[in-house]
This record gives structure tokens, C-alpha cells and sequence, in this order.
């Protein structure tokens, strides 16, 4: 009974749209923000090659913000699409 209910149910479908490329570029946009904002040592370790348009941040901590991007981009993508905003 459980495993048809859950069957039916079908998540929020969206596809790919120049709106869905705005909305994760903002969000890397806000996470680098908050990276530089909070990481204690933004520059320590290896640095990025052209290190002034990553905000002089070194590997490191472009990996993580880009990660943190990623991460409220999906979140902000699927939550979007379920509104159907997207």
C-alpha cells in the first residue's frame, strides 16, 4: 500500500532554461560572497591562477564556495520548479 503511494507521487519536473542558469549563477554569486565573508584565511594554500578574479582566494576556498553554490542552487532550482516558478 505504502510503496503505490509513494510511486505515484511525482516530484517537480523542470528543464533546462536560461532562468534556471541565472538563478545558480547568483547563487555561486551570494556563496562566494559568504565564503569571502567567513572563511578565516581566504588566501592560504595554493592560489588560483589569475588570483584577482577569484577575489585573491586560493584553491581551497574557491572549491568550497563553489561547492556552497551548488548546493543553494539546486536547492533554490527544485524549490523554484515545485512553486512552479521555473
Amino acid at each position: 500500500m505504502l510503496t503505490s503511494i509513494l510511486a505515484a507521487v511525482e516530484p517537480a519536473t523542470f528543464h533546462w532554461s536560461p532562468r534556471v542558469a541565472v538563478v545558480m549563477i547568483a547563487c555561486n554569486i551570494l556563496a562566494f560572497a559568504i565564503a569571502k565573508a567567513n572563511i578565516a584565511k581566504p588566501n592560504e594554500g595554493f592560489s588560483m591562477p589569475n588570483a584577482k578574479y577569484y577575489g585573491g582566494m586560493s584553491h581551497a576556498s574557491v572549491v568550497a564556495a563553489c561547492c556552497l553554490g551548488h548546493v543553494l542552487g539546486i536547492g533554490s532550482i527544485v524549490g523554484l520548479a515545485s512553486r512552479g516558478v521555473l
